[in-house]
Order: C-alpha cells, then sequence, then structure tokens
C-alpha cells in the first residue's frame, strides 16, 4: 500500500512509525530538568555543522496550540476532568505534528520538540492514574503514531526541579506523589526501548549531557539535510 504526504515510515522494535526523512529528537523529564536549554544547545550545534534545524515545543507552538496551553497550565483554570485535559493536550499535539513537525520532517530538517506523547503517557496517564492504555490510544491516534528517531529523558527528583520555580503553573503545583508517578513513567517507558531512548542524570554539568545528546544524535544525521539543502524558512 502507497503511503501519503503524511503517513510516516513504519518503524523498529518500539512501534509506530519514524519518518523516513528528517531527524526527530525529544526532550523529556519533569518539571525543571533542564529540557529547554538542553533543545537549545542541540540546536545551537546542529546549525554549526550546518543543519536545518526547527526547535519547537509542546504544548504552545501553533495557534491552537496557544489557547490549549493557557486553558491547561494557568492556575487561574482550576480543576479539570482528567479527561478533558488528556483531550486537550492531544488536540495540542495533533495541530503540532499536522503543521510543525510533519513539514519540517519532509523537508529533511532536525525537529527538536520539548516534549511530545510521552508527556502526555506520564502526566495524563501515571500522573492522573488514568488507563495507560487509554491515553496512550488517543495520543498515538492524534500525531499519526509519529514517533521520534531519539528522545532524550533528563532524569531529575521532583523535589529538586521544582525547587527551581519561585512560581508554579496548573501542572507544576500538583502534589508530590503526582510528580514520582510521572518520573516513574518516564523511566519506563525509556527501559521499554533503549534503541530510541536515552536517559540522562539531569544534575550533570549542562556540557556534559549535551555531549552525551550530540554522541546519541549523531548517528541519526544522514537523513539529515544541509540548511542550504533544506526549503522553507529556518524557525
Amino acid at each position: 500500500m502507497s503511503q501519503d504526504a503524511h503517513s510516516p515510515q513504519a518503524g523498529g522494535p518500539g512501534g509506530g512509525h519514524y519518518a523516513p526523512t528528517g531527524v526527530f529528537v525529544c526532550f523529556e523529564g519533569g518539571e525543571g530538568a533542564g529540557k529547554s536549554t538542553q533543545s537549545r544547545l542541540l540546536q545551537a550545534w546542529l546549525e554549526e555543522q550546518g543543519y536545518a534545524v526547527t526547535l519547537t515545543f509542546e504544548p504552545g507552538d501553533t495557534e491552537v496550540g496557544r489557547t490549549v496551553r493557557r486553558i491547561v497550565l494557568d492556575p487561574a483554570t482550576g480543576s479539570l476532568s482528567s479527561r478533558t485535559e488528556a483531550l486537550l493536550y492531544a488536540a495540542d499535539k495533533a495541530e503540532h505534528v499536522d503543521t510543525v513537525v510533519l513539514p519540517a520532517l519532509e523537508e529533511g530538517r532536525v525537529v527538536i520538540t520539548d516534549r511530545y506523547v510521552d508527556s502526555a503517557l506520564a502526566y495524563q496517564g501515571a500522573g492522573r492514574e488514568q488507563v495507560d492504555e487509554e491515553v496512550e490510544r488517543l495520543n498515538r491516534w492524534a500525531t499519526l503514531d509519529l514517533r521520534p528517531h531519539l528522545t532524550v529523558v533528563l532524569d531529575l527528583a521532583p523535589a529538586q526541579g521544582l525547587g527551581r520555580f519561585a512560581e508554579r503553573d496548573r501542572i507544576e503545583g500538583e502534589g508530590h506523589d503526582f510528580h514520582l508517578r510521572v518520573r516513574a513513567e518516564f523511566l519506563r517507558l525509556a527501559a521499554a526501548d533503549p534503541a530510541h531512548y536515552l536517559v540522562v542524570d539531569a544534575r550533570l554539568p549542562v556540557e556534559e549531557i549535551a555531549a552525551a545528546v550530540r554522541d546519541r544524535v549523531t548517528p541519526l544525521l544522514g537523513q539529515a539535510r544541509a540548511a542550504d539543502d533544506a526549503t522553507g524558512v529556518q524557525r
């Protein structure tokens, strides 16, 4: 059966699909683990090497996503049904994949995202104590089952990560047990598919973490195009 322009290629032992062009890298982990910092460092290094890079994040890097982000993270929203919250995050992911991630991968770019499906499985699944299979089915459908070529889990104890915030958003403000379940789920997902995951102790020096990430990303870059060859405007 032929694949249409938005159907990723069938993937390996981790299940799902992996894009046949471009490189998809995701940073995951609990609050305050340094995902944004490491995303920017990887972007800078790749651009120095001459690759076209799209740096993005969830939730909120689309027009629809910005509205979703305001709802799910603003403490003023208050309590939401866990199902409502899961559906809102899935809507952000669907729009993100269709309008940002897939178009960039089809151009052969390296896409670096700060959070993706594993965050939904960890927060809306394990954190909210919802049925894993239902949350996963929803999010795999929303993202066309597109998987990152590499997911970097920055592992940090919740007490240490949350201590880095003077103020907390709606999710950061959840209790300690919630964040412990989130951390355990990230580690469980990584252990189940080591070929597509890198777990790094987020307490390590920033540059040491960045070097470990570069080592794992480098072998994947054969699918990426140089900046001069990739079409479209760099983000």
